[in-house]
């Protein structure tokens, strides 16, 4: 799908955009029994705008972060939320108590008009919500974790998946941002495909000061930037309120997240472990990482892979090994934090 086909990418998606059986039938997949995560968030059937479901291979992922973990009443209500929109699936969440962060996988289909152009995804709605949901609950100004955060919704990526195009991603990543940025007055930067020049969310939280800990120097607590931000953000109020903060949208391609735990307190010498590894630091390619207090005694090396299928999980751990033993560190298997990109796709296709 090219832009030029169907014209200019908005950041609004209406939702009189939506296709009806009398016009042109739309590509709907709508179920919502969920995969892979610890409990189900998804019960029941999903209902779709008619009886004529036709099963659509266009599916985009979404990658939800939220600053909190600890606090289950805000969890539920931001679950309770996703459930108003029930084609959009949680595929897993994954919460991590210590660094007081989620993560919602969801995933649904994209509805294209008779040109063939996207017009809707139920993973506007069900996002959206969420956010909603996540404001009303959380104050970033009381928050703390061993995780480098900027908003109570951190960050939004979009993937696409199946046969979905990257355009696709860009458009929903656009159409989310214009949404949360106006609606809840935060200010939004978006990145990868969604940007006009496709800058990185790595190049934009450097800019920002994201990997700074503002508290012990390993923890980060409340907001400690100015109101005034250094830097225009893309959509929404160049202001930005201490209990919200800001949030990063974007879309690019499949990035696998890996967790390798080291059997130290020193995050200082785990630090420089995680730095050598990474491309950044002179390491293999295609590898960022961090290196975070981890609980009380342990700290771990988190790892995005962006180019899972070059550099894999089995490298990166090996090679965290050999520095650990230089440093006379133990270290724990590692653990991927989300489903691949093909189990989602096909446990939601068997879903149907």
């Amino acid at each position: 799908m090219s832009r030029s086909r169907c014209g200019p990418w908005s950041f609004g998606l209406q939702s009189e955009c939506r296709v009806s059986a009398e016009t042109s039938e739309p590509h709907i997949f709508g179920m919502n029994v969920p995969v892979g995560s610890e409990r189900p968030l998804n019960p029941g059937a999903g209902i779709g705008w008619n009886s004529h479901k036709k099963i659509s291979d266009v599916l985009l992922c979404c990658k939800l972060y939220i600053s909190e973990s600890r606090n289950r009443r805000a969890l539920d209500s931001i679950e309770r939320a996703a459930r108003l929109e029930p084609d959009a699936v949680i595929a897993k969440m994954f919460p991590d108590r210590a660094y007081n962060r989620v993560r919602y996988t969801l995933v649904s289909y994209v509805v294209h008009d008779s040109s063939g152009c996207p017009v809707y995804s139920p993973l506007q709605r069900a996002v959206v919500a969420m956010a909603e949901a996540a404001y009303g609950a959380i104050d970033l100004e009381l928050h703390s974790g061993t995780h480098p955060r900027l908003g109570v919704v951190d960050e939004i990526a979009f993937h696409p998946l199946a046969r979905a195009s990257m355009d696709e991603a860009s458009w929903l990543a656009k159409a989310v941002a214009a949404e949360i940025g106006s609606q809840f007055q935060v200010p939004i930067f978006l990145y990868g495909a969604a940007h006009p020049t496709e800058k990185t969310v790595e190049a934009i939280r450097r800019e920002l000061d994201y990997f700074r800990p503002n508290f012990l120097g390993s923890y980060w607590s409340g907001w400690s930037m100015p109101e005034t931000l250094p830097m225009k953000p893309d959509v929404g109020p160049d202001r930005v309120s201490p209990a919200r903060g800001v949030t990063m949208i974007g879309a690019r391609a499949w990035v696998s997240t890996y967790n390798v735990p080291i059997l130290s307190t020193d995050v200082s010498v785990v630090r420089r472990i995680a730095r050598a590894v990474s491309e950044r630091g002179g390491g293999l390619p295609t590898v960022l990482t961090l290196g975070l207090v981890h609980g009380e005694d342990s700290t771990e090396i988190t790892c995005m892979l962006l180019e899972p299928n070059q550099v894999g999980a089995d490298r990166v751990e090996s090679l965290i090994q050999v520095l650990a033993a230089q440093n006379g560190l133990d270290v724990e298997r590692g653990y991927f934090t989300d489903l691949s990109p093909e189990v989602i796709v096909q446990s939601y296709m068997n879903a149907a």
